[in-house]
């Protein structure tokens, strides 16, 4: 499996990813119904943002690195990761992001936060702790879960290596 950054014409393999994670309803705040366009200018930002694929034969996982804000934020780093349903469980979603963390300290981020981890995609809590990950807060009832009614968000945390302590934003 490759890991490496997006290109342009990698589009048309992640639109149908993201549009499964998307439309479950399950796991993203973004509105099910989001279109392709809309779904496009919300993955695809421009830079600090970085998009990265994970493809064996096709694309079947993405991840979206970014400041986590702007200014005098922009030293924390964000990540957002979707993996195909047809890959999950063969360790796409741990490569991207031990690969996006790896990205995040070569360009001097000092840590790195998820803002809205849905307490009930254990799959991703776990690996986000097995990967060293912090629940530091939790929003009650702050997603609106397609099956599940309304559960908590949490925000993860984890400071990333001292070699990167170098970005002023």
């Amino acid at each position: 499996m490759e890991i490496r950054p997006a290109e342009p014409a990698d589009w048309p393999a992640i639109w149908p990813i993201w549009h499964e994670v998307v439309a479950a309803g399950e796991t993203y705040t973004w509105d099910p119904a989001t279109g392709e366009a809309d779904a496009r200018a919300a993955w695809l930002l421009p830079p600090p943002a970085e998009i990265w694929v994970a493809v064996d034969e096709t694309v079947v996982g993405t991840g979206l690195l970014r400041p986590n804000y702007p200014g005098l934020g922009a030293h924390v780093a964000n990540a957002s990761f979707m993996v195909a349903s047809a890959a999950a469980g063969r360790g796409v979603g741990r490569r991207l992001a031990e690969r996006l963390i790896a990205r995040a300290e070569e360009l001097g981020y000092r840590s790195m936060q998820f803002n809205a981890v849905v307490s009930t995609n254990e799959r991703a809590v776990g690996l986000w702790k097995s990967l060293g990950f912090d629940v530091i807060g939790t929003v009650p009832e702050g997603f609106r879960h397609a099956r599940l009614g309304y559960v908590d968000l949490y925000v993860m945390y984890r400071k990333l290596s001292p070699a990167a302590q170098r970005r002023d934003g």
